[in-house]
Order: C-alpha cells, then sequence, then structure tokens
C-alpha cells in the first residue's frame, strides 16, 4: 500500500527538548498512524485548537510526533474496510486526529474507518471543511438543545465567542432555525459582521447584568458558551424555565461558579458538547442536518479565506492571539 502512494508531504509536530517544534517532512503511509482508510487529502481547515497544536501554546497532542490536523476531507484511496471503496469522496472531524492519530495536514490520511463520514449529499469537499469542526460543534450543540426541548419560543438563545468559528456558526445555524440570537463581543468592529449572520443584538459584557446573586432576571431562553467562566455562570442563573445551555469551550476559563437553583428551580439544563468523543450514529445524524436543515446559510461570510498547505505556518498565531474572526479552509491538494 505504502509503495502505490510513496512519499508525500505532511506538516507534522515533534516534542524536542521539552518544547515544540512543527515543521513540514517527507512522510510515506508507514509513517503515519493505524487506520482503515487511506484518503488522499484535497481540504482541511484551521481550529483553535490546531493553533495551540501547531505553536505549543496548549497541550494538544497526547504523542509525538503526529501529523497537526484536526479535520480533512478527500477521496479514498483504498479502504479494508467494506464500507468504503476508492473514489468516495468522505470526510472526517475530530475522532482523535492531531491528539492521537496523524490529522489532516498531509497529502494523505490514514484513519479508522469508524471516523470516517460519506460526503453528505448537497455538501462540497470545501464546504465540509468551511464547517469543520466548529461547526459540527455548533451543530451538535443546537441539535442536543432541541433533543432536550428547546426552541425558538423559549425566548432568545445568547452565543458568547461570537467571533471565533463556532459561535459565527451557532449564530448562523440558529437564526437559520428561527431563534432570535444574541451575539456577545467585545469588538465593536464585529458588529456588522454579527448582525450579518443573523444576530438580533449584539452585547457587551457591561450589557450582562451579572449580580452575584443565584438566580437573575430571566432574559434568555438559552445559550451556547464557548468561554466557561462567569459568562456561562451568567447563562445558566439569566435562563428561564426548562431552558438549555450548551457548553462548549472554556476560553476564558474553565471554571464555573454557580449554585444548584437555576437548575432545581428552573430546571434550566447544563449540556456538556464533547464533538470528539460523539458516537458515530449522533456524527452521521448531525453531518445530516448540516446538510440539511441546519446548513449554514453564509458559508462565505464566516469561512472566507483559503490557506495553502505550504503557508500554514504563518497562520496559526493571530488564532492564538485571537485576532482572528469566522474560519479558514487549508487546500491541500487539487
Amino acid at each position: 500500500m505504502s509503495d502505490s502512494v510513496g512519499t508525500f508531504r505532511g506538516f507534522r509536530v515533534h516534542y524536542v527538548d521539552k518544547r515544540i517544534e512543527a515543521r513540514f517532512e517527507e512522510l510515506t503511509l508507514d509513517d503515519l498512524t493505524s487506520g482503515d482508510v487511506v484518503i488522499r487529502v484535497q481540504w482541511s481547515d484551521i481550529n483553535y485548537k490546531d493553533a495551540l497544536a501547531a505553536t505549543g501554546a496548549g497541550r494538544i497532542l497526547r504523542k509525538y510526533p503526529l501529523v497537526a490536523g484536526i479535520d480533512l476531507a478527500g477521496v479514498v484511496v483504498s479502504s479494508t474496510d467494506a464500507r468504503y471503496h476508492a473514489g468516495d469522496a468522505v470526510l472526517v472531524t475530530g475522532c482523535d486526529l492531531s491528539e492521537t492519530l496523524d490529522g489532516g495536514y498531509a497529502e494523505y490520511a490514514r484513519v479508522p474507518a469508524e471516523a470516517v463520514v460519506a460526503l453528505p449529499p448537497g455538501l462540497t469537499l470545501r464546504e465540509t471543511m468551511q464547517i469543520g469542526t466548529a461547526g459540527f460543534t455548533a451543530a451538535l450543540a443546537v441539535h442536543r438543545m432541541e433533543q432536550n426541548g428547546q426552541s425558538p419560543a423559549g425566548g432568545p438563545v445568547a452565543v458568547n465567542g461570537a467571533t471565533g468559528g463556532v459561535g459565527s456558526l451557532a449564530i448562523n445555524l440558529l437564526a437559520g432555525r428561527g431563534y432570535e440570537v444574541w451575539a456577545i463581543s467585545g469588538k465593536p468592529e464585529a458588529d456588522e459582521y454579527l448582525l450579518g449572520l443573523g444576530a438580533t443584538k449584539v452585547l457587551r459584557r457591561q450589557d450582562m447584568d451579572t449580580g452575584g446573586g443565584p438566580l437573575l432576571k430571566t432574559v434568555l431562553g438559552g445559550g451556547i458558551d464557548n468561554l466557561g467562566g462567569p459568562q456561562l455562570s451568567w447563562m445558566t442563573r439569566a435562563t428561564g424555565y426548562g431552558g438549555n445551555v450548551a457548553s462548549i469551550g472554556l476560553a476564558a476559563s474553565p471554571d464555573l461558579q454557580t449554585s444548584v437553583m437555576p437548575f432545581i428551580l428552573r430546571g434550566v439544563n447544563l449540556l456538556g458538547i464533547n464533538s470528539v468523543l460523539t458516537p458515530r450514529p449522533l456524527r452521521l445524524k448531525v453531518w445530516e442536518r448540516l446538510a440539511t436543515d441546519l446548513r449554514p446559510r453564509h458559508l462565505g461570510a464566516i469561512c472566507p479565506r483559503e490557506v495553502a498547505l505550504a503557508d500554514l505556518p504563518a497562520a496559526f498565531q493571530p488564532y492564538v492571539d485571537g485576532q482572528v474572526m469566522g474560519r479558514a479552509v487549508v487546500k491541500v491538494a487539487d
């Protein structure tokens, strides 16, 4: 199998002398972690986790060395699993890529069949990477909330970390489903962008009544939290009866200072969202919805940037510094 593919280029992360070194290397399939399906990678993307892994700003990889990139889309070259055949268009998001398995920043990938998703009808490979883990995570949050009774009639849904990939897509998906969406952002220059995605209101932190009481005035039907800390606490205490708050990230803090009162007295539900360990049937369902009723309506605005594989090293630091709005795809090969 490796002879038929030959050598190819990949962006690999090493841990040398207690520091991260990321660089391009010539690889063969024998250099990659084991898997059932070999994919000729055409597209990937850049997520916050990718930037942390490549720069060493966060410990994402759990073994070294590994090809970076938590997402990929391309065409099957070979498969020992009967579900996939040469020529099939497929994608992989999360599923331990760039954590314990080699990821998408290489011209070829070898992955477990259970991680592979056939290209959903109605989406292109490029569009799946415009969505990527960020969009899948946002869609998973909306799906879980709606499974738990969330509806537009319940009131506004707040989204913080609004200009990031997950936040931008969450706003767009919720608006497409008819929800009133309150975007929370500290970037006044992003207001037009957020309103264009479907937000009905943009809040600043000073607009949020984060008083010290265990319950606050009910102003929300629910929330999608990317930050943790005080903003997550505010969402739980300001959400009305039966509402859902989806906890996705901890970009600000891993802490949560609240009490049981929102959950007992108002029946608020705190939903933990883990896109990496999502069971396969649920993963397939969410991707099906991303191609149909949860299809993003403004992908071009959310993901306007395209980065060549060779230009990856210079693309990561702005993500670490919080200077990026929306998303970018990586063109790995034609």
